[in-house]
């Protein structure tokens, strides 16, 4: 399915109905990527922003670091290593979880406990994987790169978008319910921790499926920021969602595009968060001059 994507692309391209540079098949493959995780995590973002877990996505991503050392150390490939990455990163996860509910400390304590040993760990692992790989290759772990997006990395991400959107949909209004008022949601009938778990899975397995776009160290960035440019300009929780959505998508189209349209060398994950904090400026600028002139018109 994808080489035929890839090939009605590239003839076009060559025909000039659209930009030469989706002549290259590893911009075709960003761009499949970018179209299906920018909706994801925009809509995700939401309930990020509105359970307040902006830390707790920046230490899965963080821990994808660890994932991927152990997996070359288990000799998976250092370009793909999905199974010590899902492994390592949903224990990291559901542990954290458990834990606060164990011992009610707060939620920043235990992720800053929980990131600090996920991060000593992995920085004696680098040391091991130095004698088996380049380090440098880390790097698109880090921040993203489109030159190593291939079949299998789309079809990871797919079918990981699928699975949060065909499970987290209809459970997204109880989730919210539950993030706003615990009481009330156990009220109505919700489980509140057994939809915590949940919501904590679908962060930790986007992550890990976003790790080859947007890079670890950024995901958190992309689930947070166009969220929080939705929220300067929203007066509803469906545009909350929506604008959301829309900023996340256009921010990693525009990312992936831009740099190869002009020849500009920064990675693809940086050029994406560079674009969505463009809208949160925008926004932010937006709603302090409404507030000034309601001020204005008020007095």
């Amino acid at each position: 399915m994808f080489e035929t994507m890839r090939a009605t692309f590239q003839a076009m391209a060559y025909a000039g109905d659209v930009p030469t540079i989706f002549q290259y098949g590893f911009v075709i493959n960003a761009l499949l990527c970018a179209v299906v995780l920018g909706p994801i995590l925009g809509g995700v973002g939401t309930m990020v922003v509105t359970k307040r877990m902006a830390f707790f996505s920046q230490a899965i991503g963080n821990a994808a670091l660890t994932g991927v050392a152990l997996g070359v150390l288990l000799g998976e490939s250092y370009t793909s290593p999905y199974a010590t990455l899902f492994g390592f990163c949903l224990l990291f996860g559901i542990v954290l979880n458990y834990t606060r509910g164990k011992t009610g400390m707060s939620a920043d304590t235990l992720i800053g406990v929980f990131l600090s040993i996920s991060l000593a760990v992995g920085a004696c692992l680098l040391l091991f994987v130095s004698a088996k790989v380049n380090t440098h290759v880390l790097e698109s772990v880090l921040f993203g790169s489109i030159l190593t997006v291939n079949d299998l990395d789309i079809t990871v991400l797919f079918c990981v978008t699928l699975l949060c959107f065909v499970v987290g949909l209809p459970l997204y209004n109880q989730m919210l319910l539950g993030s706003l008022n615990v009481s009330l949601a156990s009220v109505r009938g919700v489980r509140v921790k057994l939809l915590e778990y949940v919501f904590i899975v679908m962060i930790t397995v986007l992550t890990v499926a976003s790790v080859k776009i947007v890079g670890a160290v950024l995901v958190e960035a992309l689930l947070l920021i166009p969220a929080a440019s939705a929220r300067n300009i929203s007066r509803s929780l469906k545009g909350f969602f929506g604008w959301s959505v829309l900023f996340a998508t256009i921010s990693c189209i525009t990312g992936i595009m831009i740099p190869m349209q002009w020849d500009i060398p920064v990675p693809s994950g940086g050029a994406i968060i560079l674009v969505a904090a463009l809208f949160f400026v925008a926004t932010t600028i937006l709603r302090s001059s409404l507030s000034v002139f309601n001020e204005a018109r008020v007095s």
